[in-house]
């Protein structure tokens, strides 16, 4: 195996835990309503709208329209935006600090992410000020598992595949980086998956 080299992270569901029950919980004070429209209206499909660079002023519109009994919770969705990150997610961290307190890697970025709000993630969590290069896919106007993304990652910061590892909790963005020849596993948190980590870049988590 060649030697790895870069390492790069999903965000949300790796380093950053989002999820829209954070926020519309206290919304719907009812834990079936909230589910029902998280599931049917705010969609994860919906979202990645904004991952792909429209705005949520005009995706808010669009929907609130298809679904005007909804019209007001709709409308809170990038009100309630910094609610639903929660914050770090321990395990996640505990890799990074790991490959960089190694001294052996470069630490890269691919996140399906808004630009909108990422700005807010970047200055919050200020571990983010210390990676190599991020790409979000909504500057991108393209999302994991499009291919095209991970060929601008590993262009723009002249990256090797074969010396690249990536980890990501959605399994089908693995699958297609590692169809580009990238190094990838799929991150559950768990023990037993920190240390198959650990055991690919020969560290210690």
């Amino acid at each position: 195996m060649t030697t790895i080299k870069n390492v790069v992270f999903d965000f949300g569901g790796v380093l950053l835990d989002w999820n829209p029950r954070y926020f519309y919980s206290s919304i719907f004070n009812d834990d079936e309503k909230m589910e029902y429209f998280i599931q049917n209206i705010v969609t994860s499909t919906w979202n990645s709208q904004m991952d792909r660079g429209r705005t949520f002023e005009e995706c808010m519109k669009e929907l609130s329209e298809e679904h005007p009994e909804y019209k007001d919770q709709i409308n809170l969705y990038r009100k309630g935006w910094e609610t639903m990150l929660k914050g770090e997610i321990e395990s996640g961290i505990n890799v990074l600090k790991a490959v960089q307190a190694s001294g052996k890697f470069k630490v890269y970025g691919l996140t399906n992410w808004s630009a909108e709000t990422f700005p807010y993630a970047f200055n919050t969590y200020k571990f983010l000020q210390s990676f190599e290069g991020i790409v979000v896919s909504g500057e991108e106007k393209m999302i994991k598992p499009e291919k095209g993304i991970y060929l601008t990652l590993l262009e723009r910061y002249n990256l090797k595949p074969e010396e690249t590892f990536f980890m990501d909790d959605n399994i089908k963005n693995v699958e297609v980086a590692k169809s580009r020849g990238i190094h990838a596993i799929q991150f559950t948190g768990t023990d037993e998956n920190l240390a198959e980590i650990g055991k690919i870049l020969k560290i210690k988590i």
